[in-house]
């Protein structure tokens, strides 16, 4: 049986295995196991990886946006802070669950666990 890609199937928060049940029960939290292959997701720990590869995306995203906007249209820095700040918090919040879904996709395809003594 072909397996699915782990980048498509992390980014739509699909199972490893199969591709079809739900990784997800939560916003973050992950399945038990998946509904519909069974495929036991115990094995799963993301840890902060997820959250240091939103944080390498999304900050010159808006720090590049902030510098062309800033460019463009002269105004005052407190106005940055109301334009950026919703932006950053809800960019990460938006990649979060995706980026957790593939380096979950990741680690199953590529057979990892944590190292041992």
């Amino acid at each position: 049986m072909l397996q699915p890609h782990p980048i498509l199937t992390g980014l739509l928060g699909r199972c490893p295995r199969c591709g079809k049940g739900r990784l997800f029960s939560g916003y973050l939290k992950l399945a038990p196991a998946c509904d519909m292959c069974g495929l036991d997701f115990s094995f799963a720990d993301s840890g902060d990886g997820p959250a240091v590869f939103v944080i390498f995306l999304v900050a010159p995203i808006v720090v590049i946006l902030a510098m062309v906007v800033g460019a463009i249209y002269p105004i005052a820095p407190w106005m940055h802070l109301v334009l950026w700040i919703p932006v950053t918090i809800g960019l990460s919040l938006a990649l979060l669950p995706p980026f957790k879904g593939v380096l979950v996709n990741l680690q199953y395809r590529h057979d990892a666990h944590e190292g041992h003594q």
